[in-house]
């Protein structure tokens, strides 16, 4: 384990034992939960400040406040077939449907990515009768491959 994941471990810990919400976190940052989230997993870098109050939340010593300004290792997923049922419901739903939304993207735009880069996310609960729905809007900035 990198010391990446160690502060990362040390944010969940502090996080079940103080009770803090997601939301809760991002509103001190003023940054999206989703991309707060991403952060504080370790897949994304704080700026000093957002890196201080983090570090103030979870009790973090300025070792771990450093390494929240880090450039991380992007990938939080194992190499194999995840088995948590929630991720591997996104590996599913990319194995059955993830030459459909390629050929749909192209199909619209051209040849080209999605960027996760210039990237956003939201996540929803939308209300249902028949039992609550998870909402989730990707939105990444169509790159189109150039010819050379």
């Amino acid at each position: 384990m990198n010391h990446r994941e160690e502060v990362t471990c040390k944010i969940l810990t502090e996080k079940v034992k103080k009770g803090v919400s997601w939301q809760q976190v991002a509103d001190l940052i003023g940054k999206s939960k989703e991309w707060t989230t991403a952060g504080c997993l370790g897949q994304m870098t704080f700026t000093s400040e957002q890196a201080e109050k983090i570090g103030e939340l979870f009790d973090l010593d300025e070792n771990d406040v450093a390494w929240l300004q880090v450039v991380p290792y992007k990938g939080s997923l194992p190499e194999s077939v995840p088995t948590d049922p929630l991720i591997y419901r996104f590996y599913e739903l990319v194995n059955v449907y993830g030459t459909t939304i390629k050929s749909l993207i192209h199909e619209e735009f051209g040849d080209g990515i999605m960027s996760a880069i210039d990237f956003s996310m939201d996540i929803q609960r939308e209300n249902n009768p028949a039992g609550d729905r998870v909402n989730i809007v990707l939105s990444g900035k169509f790159l189109p491959y150039k010819s050379y």
